[in-house]
């Protein structure tokens, strides 16, 4: 039998969140609530405050105002155990390029504390589809490889949350695809997603909600106002008004 982790819930909320840097807001009276087994999309346009909104929610950074719960609780009700259940995929894949691929999801596995290093490690590479490249050094790798051994990477330890940012940027069409299957069966597996993309046709069979984020505010993206692409200019427009 699996251990239930010590720290677990099966959604995140997000309640009239802003954040300040100095004159500038880069959030302004946020509020959404992702489940698991959703994917949650992220939309606007560059410095609209998708990447701040992600950090917040990674705990990297504190809003100004407004709060953050992790089921019933804050990160500082959890304590340092809520960071064991967030995966985080940024613009940095955070990978050492002269180790391989099977060290650094060693490397990473080992970091959390986990003991099934081995398996972890074999999944991973597996999920990733670089099983013949395990041993090879990652500064060799493509973008399109580095990029599905880094999202193994945020996900070797098992985290509830998973947040992305930007995760198809520079990926071929059969990388893209290959990323689009493995954030389904991460969805199947209960996981709650939050991903910042600019990619409309991939994103459109991906999300289960969608927000535009403008100026830092958020606006939702009506379910039922055509393709993804159509609906985000709604809502731009919305915001503008």
């Amino acid at each position: 039998m699996t251990a239930t982790p010590p720290c677990d819930f099966d959604a995140v909320s997000i309640d009239r969140v802003s954040k300040h840097y100095g004159r500038r807001r880069a959030l302004w009276r946020v509020s959404l609530t992702c489940r698991a087994g959703t994917i949650t999309g992220l939309f606007g346009p560059n410095g609209a405050g998708k990447s701040t909104l992600l950090n917040l929610l990674s705990t990297l950074s504190q809003p100004s105002e407004g709060v953050i719960r992790y089921g019933h609780a804050t990160a500082d009700g959890w304590g340092d155990a809520v960071r064991g259940r967030i995966g985080v995929l940024g613009h940095d894949l955070f990978l050492y390029g002269d180790l391989s691929a099977r060290e650094n999801l060693g490397f990473f596995a080992r970091l959390y504390g986990k003991s099934d290093v081995e398996a972890l490690v074999d999944r991973g590479l597996a999920s990733a589809r670089i099983q013949e490249r395990a041993d090879d050094r990652v500064g060799a790798f493509s973008r399109g490889l580095r990029q599905r051994l880094a999202l193994e990477r945020a996900l070797v330890h098992g985290p509830r949350l998973v947040l992305l940012d930007e995760p198809f940027t520079g990926l071929d069409d059969a990388s893209a695809g290959l990323l689009v299957d493995r954030l389904r069966r991460l969805k199947d597996t209960g996981a709650i997603v939050v991903m910042a993309t600019h990619d409309f046709d991939l994103a459109d069979r991906l999300v289960d909600q969608a927000f535009c984020l403008n100026g830092g505010r958020m606006t939702t993206m009506d379910a039922d106002g055509g393709s993804l692409r159509a609906r985000y200019r709604a809502a731009v427009e919305a915001s503008a008004r």
